[in-house]
């Protein structure tokens, strides 16, 4: 076992290097396609989606709650499950990140968890509900992502059908600055919990709080590193999602945007920790749809799926690879 102390700075440690790789990656779902549009300057877009990412740290604590005591039963996470279930998403994160893959780091934590509790005590520790709760969002929030986008964009071309694409586009330009808002909050609102959630039921496990419940402390540093990954951000992913799966305008990205913001705040009000990632993705190629099937360059969306598919098991397989290391040495 590792001092009660020791063990939550490591934790904590750990947990913020997850955010960091959580703002890089996902830097791309705020602000892909305000950069590519040219809205906004890379350090316009960056300094926006940073700060209204911090913000949204603050909105709710739902989706931490969901993480930190639904997914696995609470006597199934011990140290090494703790621990190993973060290096195992961080790991995936950094890498993925590396190559510009768009992944879920939600669910990439989630997966880190489920694979080190159940080698640690075995598949009965699952909390079905839980797990139903991500499964069906994983699901159905991709789905919403692309409907609403094919369908914000349909409606937008009917209102502006005897408008020219010029002032349109120009419009919808500034408009960008307004939903880039919208998007980097509802991402901080979602995302940033993933670490809160670690970090709170590694001070129950140490026993520094009773029962499971968010310090501000940790809302704001889990924030402030969010902010610095974003920061920094994942330029290869922004290519990726802004720059070459669809071609996008002012308009399309405006509504890609909203579209996805929206989504992913419902499933931020509901506690279930979604993939921005897979909303983004969707929103985007719905909105490339509308204009033709074949506007969207389906092989780059059919690496982002199948990279999305085994993020489960990747990060599983590097948190079980990593508990049974940490358990021959403690």
């Amino acid at each position: 076992m590792i001092d009660p102390t020791l063990f939550v700075v490591i934790v904590v440690i750990l947990a913020w290097v997850y955010n960091f790789y959580n703002g890089m990656n996902d830097a791309a779902n705020a602000i892909a396609t305000t950069v590519s549009t040219r809205a906004l300057t890379p350090k316009q877009a960056i300094v926006l989606a940073r700060t209204l990412n911090v913000a949204g740290a603050f909105a709710t604590t739902a989706v931490a709650k969901t993480i930190g005591k639904g997914i696995v039963t609470p006597d199934s996470i011990n140290q090494l499950v703790i621990i190993s279930a973060l290096v195992g998403a961080s790991v995936w994160s950094a890498f993925c990140t590396h190559y510009g893959i768009p992944i879920s780091i939600t669910h990439g934590l989630i997966g880190g968890l489920i694979g080190a509790a159940i080698y640690a005590k075995g598949v009965g520790v699952i909390q079905m509900a839980g797990v139903s709760k991500v499964f069906w969002a994983m699901i159905i929030s991709p789905l919403a992502g692309f409907v609403a986008g094919f369908v914000l964009m349909v409606i937008i071309y009917w209102i502006f059908r005897k408008t020219t694409p010029a002032k349109v586009n120009k419009g919808f330009k500034m408009g960008q600055v307004v939903s880039t808002i919208f998007m980097s909050f509802s991402h901080g609102s979602n995302d940033t919990q993933n670490a809160m959630g670690i970090i709170t039921a590694a001070l129950v496990v140490g026993g520094f709080i009773d029962s499971f419940h968010v310090p501000i402390w940790v809302i704001l540093g889990s924030a402030f590193f969010m902010g610095l990954g974003t920061s920094v951000g994942g330029w290869r992913v922004i290519k990726t999602l802004g720059m070459r799966m669809v071609k996008v305008r002012p308009v399309h990205g405006f509504t890609a945007e909203w579209s996805a913001a929206a989504v992913i705040m419902g499933a931020t009000l509901l506690g279930a920790p979604i993939s921005t990632t897979h909303v983004v993705s969707t929103s985007i190629m719905g909105v490339g749809a509308t204009r033709r099937f074949s506007a969207v360059r389906w092989g780059i969306a059919g690496n982002i799926v199948a990279t999305w598919i085994f993020t489960f098991p990747g990060a599983a397989f590097i948190s079980v690879a990593t508990y049974f290391i940490l358990d021959i040495f403690i």
